[in-house]
């Protein structure tokens, strides 16, 4: 079966659009030859900076014959119902039907369609134009004479040429010459613009990717980021460092070269005075090189630095783990102390061994690391303008002698806007205050501690660092809160209450920490449900879903019992909560039945809600947890479907109304039962609970072979129906089974 090569090759492609156009452009082009009626085996996207290639194995050569048949009006139908018909099968005139009978329908017009099928060239000729005018950038552009004609092409930068080629393995390839704003395809490329220029002829895919890669262009994106990879740690090892990895970095510098040559540049050493993070922001930023540090150099950032991954597989809620627990987070990684040489990619092989790229790219390394150590310096100076702050100074029981204070004081009195309709910076920073002084008492952090972090936890958004690298916001307030001699929890807390900010990202640990944390994450909630700016479908321009989690996360995590309900006064946040936990309790592994089981709309005790479904998990693949699932079951769904018919329940169970003894039995197991469950959840030992609402199964078996529960007794009915409530409500208390599968 024959293949098709496709490349649209262009001027440079911004890295971050490549892997999604390439990705786009796989789907577009099969999803397009499918629909037209052809097969493939498989397709490959492949991208550089410079090219979209796709590779698509054992296309079939042609579309199959298509024999439709397309049932019509009646033949006594009125003249617009039969024109219509006319117009849809594609017909000139009605002689060209068929009439097939029907004995009760009578007698009614068929149009015999048949379209033979199209060799898989014509196709792919057919649906390429479309596709590539139609091509779905972010931005695109025009360019040329063409450019000022009404529905000229547009791309992400100016199109060059285009290669479509198409056949067997073992014979010879045919070009599929489609035409674009006068572009036609062809079956010549060009390799590095530097190195190789030149027209390069190609077949199909293997001698294509080889000619590129004597042309100095390595297609494969993934194989170029290797070779930086391994090269970066073989130049860093060389040299006695180690390479500080960076994946998203590495990700855009792949998409910066076809042919990356690693090299290795300096700056002087005086930079190293700097914090890591800003050399590390700077460089990476300014210039997308990496950084270094000495061998061995494996201590963490000040304060922990940025953690970007939580660790290995987690066992809560396997069901072949028998004490499922609440997810630790890993020690915090960071760069630690750097050195003073970085890593860069260049995307020719210089002939003077790259020396006049590590000059020039050290020149602009060091002229920005110049500006980061004034910035750092002015940071930790005075501000000029210090007798307009003492209002806000003394709003906020800031000291005026201390930079970071200063900073506060000037965030407040500019009235920064946080939002226009939430107010300023400073009037958040004022409810947040409010907000953590509360929710101190419940995490038993130091009041006193907690207020000063959170009047400072927001100083370092007028830091010329963090404007210059608002990356950095958080880390920068650590930083210049240790210089002046904070509290460490204080410090801490400063950077920490923004986290965690995702999945992967690390928990707060110090109380105090974790209160300013909760805070900000509750206040932004509160604010944004109240001017009714909820996420809705897939934007959340707020990044209010990561808020959620972050406090779902801090509260399980870190053990706290948070009323939020009280906390957020909002039913429907409290919603915006449980969908939040589902999600995060379905990443660790927990059914989803065993959730909804648990989770009620008005729960709002996270920890509790979390803990239930861990003892759940635990206890139901045991045997006693499947005596109470199969126990509760039967009571509840006869229960059910009663009170769905309207028969009547009595209030509660009468003494004097049980004849049987499988019911007496029964009466005297489920108080025995609800009263050791009662027992037990009021110590929060939720699996206890269930393993004695589990004894129930035998007397609830006895109770089905021994008593009729539909008695011709009316009385003696609604006794028997208040019994099984009274199971139904027993196992009320730790789960609704009836939502739990099996």
């Amino acid at each position: 079966m024959p293949d098709l090569l496709l490349e649209l090759r262009s001027e440079e492609i911004p890295a971050r659009m490549q892997r999604k156009a390439a990705g786009d452009l796989k789907k577009l082009v099969t999803d397009a030859l499918v629909e037209a009626g052809l097969s493939y085996e498989g397709a490959r996207e492949y991208w550089t900076p410079r090219r979209l290639t796709l590779d698509i194995r054992g296309l079939t050569a042609r579309s199959a014959d298509v024999r439709e048949e397309r049932k019509g009006p009646r033949t006594d139908a009125n003249e617009k119902a039969i024109e219509g018909f006319l117009r849809g099968a594609g017909l000139s005139s009605i002689s060209e039907a068929q009439v097939q009978s029907d004995p009760k329908k009578g007698d009614f017009y068929v149009a015999i369609i048949s379209k033979p099928g199209r060799a898989a060239e014509e196709i792919v000729a057919a649906v390429m134009p479309d596709i590539i005018r139609n091509f779905p950038w972010p931005k695109s552009m025009r360019w040329g004479k063409a450019s000022v004609k009404p529905g000229s092409l547009r791309w992400v930068r100016p199109l060059q040429s285009i290669v479509c080629t198409f056949g067997t393995e073992h014979e010879e390839t045919t070009v599929i010459p489609f035409e674009i704003d006068g572009m036609v395809a062809s079956n010549v490329t060009y390799g590095h613009r530097f190195h190789a220029p030149g027209p390069i002829t190609v077949k199909r895919f293997e001698d294509y990717a080889s000619s590129l890669e004597k042309a100095y262009v390595v297609l494969d994106a993934d194989r170029r980021k290797d070779i930086i990879l391994h090269d970066a740690r073989d130049v860093a090892f060389a040299n006695g460092l180690e390479l500080v990895e960076d994946e998203g970095l590495l990700e855009e510098v792949s998409g910066l070269v076809e042919w990356p040559q690693v090299l290795m540049g300096s700056f002087e050493e005086d930079y190293l005075s700097i914090p890591s993070e800003i050399i590390r922001l700077t460089i990476k930023t300014n210039q997308k090189c990496f950084v270094t540090r000495p061998q061995g150099s494996h201590l963490p950032l000040e304060g922990g630095g940025r953690s970007e991954a939580a660790g290995g597989d987690d066992p809560l809620f396997q069901q072949d783990h028998p004490t499922p627990a609440l997810r630790a987070d890993p020690p915090p990684q960071g760069e630690g102390a750097l050195s003073n040489r970085f890593i860069l990619v260049a995307n020719i092989q210089a002939t003077d061994g790259g020396k006049e790229i590590i000059h020039g790219n050290g020149k602009v390394v060091r002229a920005r690391l110049s500006d980061a150590l004034h910035f750092w310096k002015r940071d930790q100076g005075n501000l000029p303008d210090l007798e307009t702050l003492e209002a806000s100074a003394k709003k906020f029981g800031l000291d005026l002698k201390k930079p970071l204070d200063q900073r506060m004081a000037k965030l407040d009195a500019l009235n920064v806007t946080f939002h226009a309709k939430l107010g300023s910076q400073g009037e958040r920073v004022a409810r947040i205050r409010a907000l953590a002084a509360d929710l101190a008492k419940i995490t038993g952090a130091d009041a006193a501690l907690v207020d000063r972090a959170v009047v400072l936890a927001k100083a370092d958004l007028r830091t010329e660092a963090v404007g210059e690298f608002p990356e950095l916001q958080g880390v920068m307030g650590r930083k210049y809160a240790s210089l002046q001699g904070e509290n460490a929890s204080v410090a801490t807390a400063i950077e920490d209450h923004y986290k965690p900010q995702g999945p992967s990202d690390r928990v707060p640990e110090d109380k105090v920490a974790i209160t300013v944390a909760l805070a900000d994450k509750l206040d932004t909630l509160v604010g944004f449900w109240a001017i009714d700016e909820k996420p809705t479908g897939s934007k959340d321009p707020y990044a209010l879903r990561r808020a959620a989690l972050g406090v779902v996360r801090i509260l399980l995590e870190r053990g706290v019992r948070l009323p939020l309900l009280a906390a957020t006064k909002d039913a429907d946040l409290l919603a915006f909560f449980h969908d939040r936990l589902k999600v995060y309790l379905r990443d660790l592994g927990a059914r989803h039945d065993l959730i909804d089981a648990v989770l009620t709309p008005e729960a709002d005790d996270l920890l509790m809600v979390a803990r239930r479904v861990e003892a759940l998990t635990a206890f139901i693949t045991s045997e006693d947890g499947k005596n109470l699932l199969a126990g509760t079951k039967r009571a509840t769904q006869l229960l059910a479907a009663e009170e769905k018919k309207g028969t009547v329940v009595a209030d509660g169970v009468s003494d004097a109304l049980l004849k049987l003894d499988a019911e007496k039995d029964l009466f005297a197991a489920v108080k025995a039962a609800s009263a050791e469950a009662s027992d037990a959840i009021a110590k929060e030992d939720f699996r206890s609970a269930m393993a004695a609402l589990s004894k129930l199964r035998a007397p609830v078996d006895r109770f089905f072979e021994d008593v009729l529960v539909n008695d011709e007794d009316a009385a003696i009915r609604a006794n028997r129906l208040a019994l099984l409530r009274m199971i139904r409500e027993a196992t009320g208390t730790v789960a609704d089974f009836s939502k739990i599968a099996g």
